[in-house]
């Protein structure tokens, strides 16, 4: 009976034990999901504060500086790497970064800069003259994409170890914008060490970064993810320490990712999309004007005879509805051009003569030029989406002023042939400048040197015009520029050689949490990493 009685009892407090137990281990597990539940709250990313994930569509290329020209693999690169110049904050203006200061000499042929003595390379290795040489020394001898900016080098010379100094085959006042782009890059020397087959490290840099940027190339899953991390040697120390490229194609998912909070930005969500960004709780639409711009060239002379009587041409200009044009082509995501320079690049006048539709207006400049019965031809592809659209749309408008206009759909290559040799009464095309500096538009579209394809599309010449173009690129003094491209813009403006429509802006789907992105149109699809934080 004491056997049974103290089995009995044993069971019993088996049972309880097991009981409460379970009890326990049931109040631990909620109280742990609660725990959970308020954490991912707290905290809608779960990368962590110091990490940041921005979601791409596709893989990269190469990421050598030297090479590539592509401001997808700029993304990866850019913060890996130091340039002797940097672009300020939001600004197309540069400001010193290797290089404490510099001066150029009277004729425009000699650059000398001055480096700082702080900065290392990832390896630790410091940066000095010899490495700014050898870094544009690559770049020419491996003459690719960055060789056709860079080409007007005659030499680097080392003058001291924080000295170096570029010698110009001709004066060039945009050199110092072009050296804060990506192929401005300074490049660890000790790349040689990784060389094959002579290629001084093409191979190497393709897939791996050598610079002395605050991040680093830490892993790269082909297919999946670029994975950077800080530069231990860097002056800068920067609270995110780990930056995740993360490739995902669809739009829906990122789309959904970025809703659940387990992306910060999503490059892949297409316009028509975007509106609903601002509807989550966690994320927001960054919209700012970019320096992307889309217009219209009219042929000045070798299209249809009336085409060369800037009042036919002013004509054009009224019969735009601009505000309703942009709605139509990109649900209103653009701004109207004022003039040729877009806002947001030195240069810009906001004061200048920007033209509204107004028929009546355009009606009577086509009597005053004796004008009747006009009709156009109208070259477009589908190289954008929206081309087809702005070409309708573009002709319903000059119908409403008795301007007959056939629409020419072809190839986007057999449009550029066109384009070069003037086959075309109106066409369309894009624009975006490789450096800040106006230079990019003023030059490039006006400049009667340029006709066809190197940049003046509407074949237009103006004696006046090429000569304050040709000056204002041949003087450093960036008073003097300024004031001749605003005189060259009021000049063409009035001529009308293109339909200036407008500039896009820059759209990105961005988690609120990030703070301290920085959108600068120099630098598209390029992040500021070292001044984010979450």
């Amino acid at each position: 009976m004491r056997v049974k009685s103290a089995l009995a009892a044993l069971c019993l407090l088996l049972v309880a034990l097991m009981t409460g137990c379970a009890k326990n281990a049931n109040e631990t597990a909620a109280q742990g999901g609660n725990q959970q539940a308020a954490s991912s709250q707290n905290n809608s990313n779960p990368a962590g504060k110091d990490t940041l994930v921005v979601a791409i569509t596709s893989d990269q290329g190469t990421l050598d500086p030297a090479i590539t020209m592509d401001n997808s693999a700029w993304k990866i690169t850019y913060p890996a790497y130091e340039r002797l110049v940097e672009y300020d904050g939001a600004s197309t203006e540069v400001k010193a970064s290797l290089a404490k200061q510099w001066k150029v000499s009277k004729d425009g042929l000699t650059w000398t800069f001055v480096l700082n003595k702080d900065h290392k390379f990832a390896d630790g290795t410091p940066v000095d003259a010899n490495a700014v040489k050898y870094s544009f020394d690559r770049t020419l001898k491996i003459a690719k994409g960055p060789v056709d900016v860079y080409g007007v080098i005659k030499d680097v010379k080392v003058i001291d170890p924080t000295t170096v100094q570029f010698t110009l085959k001709k004066s060039f006042p945009p050199f110092l914008s072009t050296l804060a782009a990506n192929y401005g890059s300074i490049v660890n020397p000790k790349v040689e060490l990784q060389a094959k087959n002579n290629d001084m490290g093409q191979n190497y840099l393709a897939d791996h970064t050598m610079g002395s940027g605050p991040y680093q190339l830490a892993e790269w899953k082909k297919g999946e993810y670029l994975k950077l991390a800080v530069n231990p040697n860097s002056p800068e120390k920067p609270a995110l320490k780990t930056v995740f490229f993360k490739i995902i194609p669809d739009s829906s998912a990122q789309r959904l990712q970025l809703e659940k909070g387990e992306i910060d930005f999503a490059e892949g969500i297409p316009v028509e999309q975007l509106q609903s960004i601002d509807k989550m709780p966690n994320a927001t639409l960054v919209k700012k004007p970019s320096l992307f711009v889309d217009y219209i060239y009219i042929n000045t002379s070798k299209g249809k005879k009336e085409l060369m009587n800037p009042k036919v041409r002013q004509a054009l200009s009224y019969a735009i509805d601009y505000p309703a044009l942009t709605k139509a082509v990109q649900q209103g995501y653009a701004t109207q051009m004022r003039g040729p320079i877009p806002e947001g690049l030195w240069g810009h006048d906001s004061s200048a003569k920007q033209y509204t539709k107004d028929n009546a207006k355009a009606k009577a400049l086509l009597q005053q030029a004796g004008v009747k019965d006009l009709t156009l031809d109208f070259v477009y592809s589908d190289n954008k989406p929206w081309w087809e659209t702005e070409a309708t749309t573009v002709q319903a408008y000059m119908a409403e002023i008795g301007v007959k206009v056939n629409l020419k759909k072809v190839a986007y290559a057999t449009q550029r042939e066109m384009i070069d040799k003037g086959d075309f009464d109106l066409s369309i095309g894009v624009w975006s400048p490789d450096f800040g500096d106006p230079f990019m538009f003023m030059n490039y579209w006006f400049d009667s040197n340029n006709f066809g394809l190197a940049g003046n599309r509407a074949f237009y010449k103006n004696p006046k015009v090429d000569q304050l173009v040709r000056e204002a690129a041949t003087t450093n003094d960036k008073t003097v520029r300024e004031k001749l491209y605003k005189e060259a813009q009021a000049i063409v403006i009035d001529d009308a050689p293109y339909l200036f429509l407008y500039q896009k802006d820059f759209l990105l789907p961005m988690n609120k949490e990030v703070k301290g992105f920085v959108y600068n149109p120099m630098l598209e699809g390029i992040y500021n990493l070292s001044q984010m934080s979450k």
